[in-house]
């Protein structure tokens, strides 16, 4: 919604505040880097996603400073991609939760062992997560990040640098949850219901 906001706020801005959003883009670009990093060293699951919502949040609000066709279109199919996505991970974050009683990562590891058909799922949101083709993440990736660097050079380090920690971060939670030793406290657990995998 907050970038929905951006991209008709701005045409109405112009061009009286362009070199304005300079601060603006390099701060978004810079936050890509920074959220990926705290996603990387996060114990706790919902905030590992939340922080990924931020980090992608940075990609889209570049892209509606920008203010090119390519750009714009690339920030509004992340932002519904992203809106899938990340409510997805939610999801299996609470089917984890419901059966462990725990967000520790370290508390809800190996859960593939019990949980098989839930792993798939996992592995899905998480390629998602990381714009694997030929999902529609690489697509609005794709757009923001060839705008950005038609718009300036450098700015390829940034967003390079912010899909390898993307793609670090999502396979350490998937490896996290899904793969390890199973603890002992997780023996028993209930099965996976049919409406959890409706819903997702």
């Amino acid at each position: 919604l907050g970038g929905y906001g951006i991209i008709r706020i701005t045409p109405i801005l112009n061009p009286l505040t362009t070199n304005m959003y300079y601060p603006f883009i390099i701060l978004a670009t810079w936050g890509i880097i920074m959220t990926s990093t705290i996603c990387l060293r996060q114990t706790d699951l919902k905030s590992l996603i939340a922080y990924s919502s931020v980090s992608h949040m940075g990609l889209v609000v570049a892209a509606a400073m920008i203010q090119t066709q390519w750009s714009l279109t690339g920030a509004i199919v992340l932002m519904v991609a992203h809106g899938l996505t990340s409510s997805m991970l939610f999801c299996l974050a609470n089917t984890n939760y419901e059966r462990t009683h725990s967000r520790t990562l370290l508390l809800a590891r190996g859960l593939q062992l019990i949980l098989p058909l839930m792993t798939s799922w996992w592995l899905l949101a998480n390629l998602m997560n990381m714009a694997l083709p030929p999902t529609i993440n690489i697509t609005g990736e794709l757009l923001i990040i060839t705008s950005t660097f038609n718009w300036s050079y450098p700015t390829i380090i940034m967003t390079g640098l912010g899909t390898l920690l993307t793609a670090a971060y999502s396979l350490h939670m998937f490896l996290m949850t899904q793969r390890s030793k199973l603890p002992t406290h997780l023996t028993q657990t209930d099965p996976t219901h049919t409406r959890e995998h409706l819903l997702i």
